[in-house]
């Protein structure tokens, strides 16, 4: 007897399950890119120049899309983290110094969590002495006494969170006709702050440590060839929302902000703040919530993800379904990031937010050279088989590499003779 063939309905139902059995990686990757330092710098592009700088957030996210995509690509051909590969194919001197430079910057980016902590529970009046202690504590213990699969369940909850951005954006009533123009004709400015703020977003939203954890996770996950296509999926999913919600805070922080004259932003906090008299309490509070989540989220993968590159790349073992005894470097190594971090941000008059842009300019400045080691990486036949990049991905990829060489040079260039 012939067997049934499952209805549309049955065989949607099936693939909307193979989904989110797959689901995470990608998903919570990019998510975390919007992290304390990402909401102060899109809320300051929003404050300094209105809707101007929104078409920057279309083809960042078709850069985002592809360099993500070869992360994940290369973490289900291989079997191997980043890391892993760079060391085995480069040696350990250039590995060595890669990790080196890669830690220093990702200290930097954990010290901007724990101030975005300190900045969001200060709206409510809780004071950083408790606040970032405890959420240091919370964020080890969650990932030090947990597994993969439940941990993935909780980070995909709090990036849900996120869509707080979207409703504060609404209540802050923008000129959408504007925003609309402004995110499809680029426009262009020759100010020295102008281009530094390009140069910030499109480094904290593609950012060096990303790609590192993305393949990382990806392989603890166990994805392969098969389980690819929808893997990628999430990727591109992840990669479209976090960059739908970047465009929703600059889009708060113009109707509001920049109309109201209020131009500098010093603090994530301060945006949330500032909104209550144009936007709401509500919008407000909702603003403040998203932070104190973004926060919290990226206190926990990014000491994560700069634990796997090290460990990764020196040969240790690691992976949160280990125990401690399993993979102790990896262990101490986390924990040591937490609590450098969470004390950086304890000590007293602390310029934080010097310390949150110097951390998304390093992203943009250090982002070349990890695209380049990814892009000898996913080109080589013997490490990628059919899983080798095509043209399109190459063309973006290596365009988006000098494009960041370029902004970066303008923006030294205007630094010292400005």
């Amino acid at each position: 007897m012939a067997r049934r063939r499952p209805s549309g309905i049955r065989l949607l139902k099936y693939r909307f399950l193979a989904f989110l059995a797959i689901l995470g990686p990608g998903f919570i990757t990019a998510n975390v890119d919007n992290d304390p330092g990402g909401i102060l710098t899109y809320s300051q592009a929003g404050a300094k120049f209105g809707y101007l700088l929104l078409w920057t957030l279309i083809p960042t996210t078709i850069a985002l899309i592809v360099v993500q995509e070869m992360a994940a690509r290369m973490g289900a051909a291989t079997g191997k983290g980043l890391s892993d590969l760079i060391r085995e194919e480069f040696g350990l001197r250039v590995t060595f110094f890669t990790m080196v430079v890669l830690g220093v910057a990702d200290l930097g980016n954990i010290a901007a969590e724990f101030a975005g902590i300190a900045s969001g529970m200060g709206i409510f009046g809780v004071p950083k002495i408790v606040c970032v202690p405890a959420g240091a504590a919370i964020v080890w213990f969650v990932v030090v006494k947990g597994s993969y699969k439940p941990i993935e369940r909780l980070l995909i909850l709090f990036s849900l969170i996120y869509f707080t951005y979207p409703v504060s954006a609404i209540l802050a009533h923008p000129d959408w006709p504007t925003a609309l123009r402004m995110t499809l004709i680029p426009q262009w400015n020759k100010s020295p702050e102008y281009v530094t703020m390009i140069v910030g977003l499109i480094g904290t939203t593609i950012t060096p440590w990303m790609q590192f954890y993305l393949q990382a996770s990806i392989v603890e996950k166990g994805v392969n060839e098969k389980h690819y296509p929808m893997t990628r999926l999430d990727v591109i999913i992840g990669c479209i929302v976090t960059d739908v919600i970047a465009f929703f805070i600059v889009v708060a922080c113009a109707a509001t902000l920049y109309q109201s004259g209020h131009r500098n932003i010093s603090d994530p906090a301060e945006a949330a703040v500032a909104l209550r008299p144009f936007a709401g309490k509500f919008a407000s509070l909702l603003f403040a919530v998203g932070l104190v989540n973004a926060s919290m989220l990226s206190a926990a993968i990014l000491p994560l993800a700069t634990a796997y590159n090290v460990c990764e790349g020196l040969g240790f073992e690691s992976g949160v379904d280990r125990r401690f005894s399993e993979a102790p470097v990896f262990y101490w190594l986390y924990t040591g990031l937490i609590v450098t971090g969470a004390g950086f941000v304890l000590i007293p008059k602390l310029p934080l937010i010097k310390v949150i842009l110097l951390s998304q300019v390093a992203n943009g400045v250090l982002l070349p050279f990890v695209l380049t080691f990814m892009l000898k990486l996913v080109n080589k036949p013997h490490l990628m088989g059919d899983m080798r990049n095509g043209p399109w991905a190459n063309a973006v990829a290596v365009a988006t590499s000098a494009a960041m060489v370029a902004l970066t040079l303008v923006m030294i260039w205007q630094a010292v003779t400005g």
